[in-house]
């Protein structure tokens, strides 16, 4: 079995996501956020690590875990109770996290955003949806039934998804952001689109979406963002000759 250094992941895995060049929401913590006794022979890839994954990775033998949502979004002190827990789990099984948010959604070509669009069929994608400091997201112009995106987006996320339908039955401006963007369609509106792709949102946004005359796609927070650690991964796999599993955990939002 292939010994590849948690080192040169790391290293890999920050210069090719341009890691330390973003900004994130508070307690996102990108890059390493734990590390082993310095050796990976399987990667796990997971949307979430939590106490269900890491036991999962565990059990397949995985020593490095790359994640989309990490192990740090609040105060995490003190060190007691499930977090105890967690990390004794992480310790005793050697296993490392490494953890990639906004980066990993803007990459251009592993993000879940450019692999979502490349699910869809979109090509000539343009910068779209400016959020801290850059756009991390892709519109592309086109021209498919409302109906017929729908089916598109049900088959690349495996469910079908939640459709608002306060724009043009002909979908001509179609933007994509993975995950829980659906607060922010106003700005979505604002960078022209007439038809918005994410994962969620609240409930106060169906009547937005009629007012600002936008369709609106929920595909679910967890589904549309499989893809960038799947890719991840994958491209970490053949560089560095070691197996890599996609834990699938979905939460259902």
């Amino acid at each position: 079995m292939s010994n590849v250094s948690l080192t040169a992941l790391v290293r890999c895995c920050d210069r090719l996501l341009r890691t330390d060049e973003f900004s994130d929401w508070d307690g996102a913590a990108n890059g390493l956020q734990m590390e082993n006794r310095g050796a990976v022979t399987r990667i796990a890839a997971a949307v979430d690590a939590s106490p269900a994954t890491l036991r999962l990775a565990v059990g397949i033998g995985a020593d490095l875990m790359i994640v989309h949502h990490g192990l740090f979004w609040s105060p995490s002190h003190p060190w007691t109770g499930k977090r105890h827990e967690l990390l004794r789990l992480l310790i005793e099984n050697d296993v490392a996290v490494y953890s990639s948010h906004v980066p990993l959604d803007a990459h251009p070509r592993l993000g879940n955003n450019a692999r979502l669009c490349a699910a869809l069929g979109f090509k000539r994608l343009k910068p779209f949806f400016f959020e801290k400091g850059r756009f991390i997201g892709y519109k592309a112009a086109t021209r498919l039934k409302r109906q017929e995106l729908a089916g598109r987006l049900g088959q690349a996320l495996d469910a079908a998804p939640k459709l608002l339908p306060g724009g043009p039955e002909i979908c001509r401006r179609i933007g994509v952001v993975t995950g829980g963007a659906g607060g922010e369609l106003r700005k979505a509106a604002r960078e022209g689109v007439d038809t918005f792709i994410t994962g969620e949102g609240p409930h106060w946004t169906f009547a937005l979406a009629e007012e600002l005359g936008v369709n609106v796609f929920y595909g679910g927070h967890y589904a549309t963002e499989t893809f960038g650690v799947k890719a991840l991964a994958a491209h970490l796999s053949k560089l560095f000759k070691i197996p890599w599993t996609f834990i699938d955990h979905p939460s259902g939002l």
